[in-house]
């Protein structure tokens, strides 16, 4: 059995010194497709209210898997996901907002830009209603808090990559939801579009939402985040990027071809696959 990772000094010292419960714990998940091996084993984590949370890890190590797993779109084999305390074992959780990779959504379906973001009002007024002119006021006001609201009659494809990924995290607020999950969204998007979505970013942390994001662009996450959790299938490293980031624990979860380099504290990665 594999050894749970510990938790992070400073989700630990949260938790010990506060009565508010994780605004997202996951306990003991393991998880995979149909009847083949496990992609995700013995999976501890906490993460704070407010925190903002970066996943790394090599292709293959189950970033994806575990979000789906937390949105529940899929179902894990063990374990538990607990939002701000409650269990969420059968999904659909209203706390929690998921912007999927961009080649997961059609963007070629002709929906406008406030259309995508009403969807995300459906379960307040149930899915067999028509959204009316209240859901379209809170989309709207959604739009505004990401920058876009001069878009709301847009195409959705018609739009930059960065601009997309801002209409989903409008969604996810017209939800009002205060866990936050981003699967690659800096995949294709340009350095403006990166810097507009962490202005996003920085405006909700004011208002305490959780972020957890996953991204390969190590520099990144290790300069514009609070937290790293090194994955692969397993937690491999969970705390401050001076402690995640190190050759060591880089070469136990990428294994395959690693390169380091040092730049005073920071350590960027090429490989090409995973650990087996």
């Amino acid at each position: 059995m594999t050894t749970p990772a510990t938790v992070s000094q400073p989700a630990a010292a949260w938790m010990a010194g506060s009565a508010e419960p994780a605004a997202l714990r996951l306990a003991e998940i393991s998880a995979g497709y149909g009847q083949g091996p496990a992609v995700l084993e013995h999976v501890h984590l906490a993460i704070a209210r407010g925190e903002r949370v970066a996943v790394v890890g090599p292709n293959g190590a189950g970033k994806s898997t575990l979000f789906k797993v937390v949105v529940g779109l899929m179902p894990h084999r063990t374990g538990d996901v607990l939002v701000h305390g409650h269990s969420h074992r059968a999904g659909d959780c209203p706390s929690i907002g998921y912007v999927p990779q961009r080649e997961a959504v059609d963007w070629r379906f002709p929906l406008s830009v406030s259309d995508v973001v009403v969807m995300g009002t459906l379960r307040q007024v149930g899915w067999l209603r028509w959204p009316g002119r209240g859901q379209r006021a809170v989309a709207q006001q959604a739009l505004e808090q990401v920058g876009l609201a001069q878009l709301a009659n847009r195409p959705i494809g018609d739009l930059s990559g960065g601009q997309q990924q801002r209409v989903f995290i409008a969604r996810a607020l017209a939800q009002r939801a205060d866990v936050l999950l981003l699967d690659e969204p800096f995949s294709g998007v340009d350095v403006e579009g990166q810097e507009a979505i962490f202005d996003v970013l920085d405006d909700l942390r004011q208002s305490r939402v959780t972020v957890l994001l996953s991204t390969h662009d190590l520099e990144m996450a290790a300069t514009r985040f609070d937290r790293l959790v090194l994955l692969n299938r397993r937690v491999v490293a969970d705390g401050p990027a001076k402690t995640v980031l190190t050759p060591d624990r880089l070469a136990s979860a990428y294994g395959g071809r690693l390169v380091v380099w040092r730049d005073g504290q920071h350590v960027a990665v090429t490989a090409d696959e995973g650990r087996p």
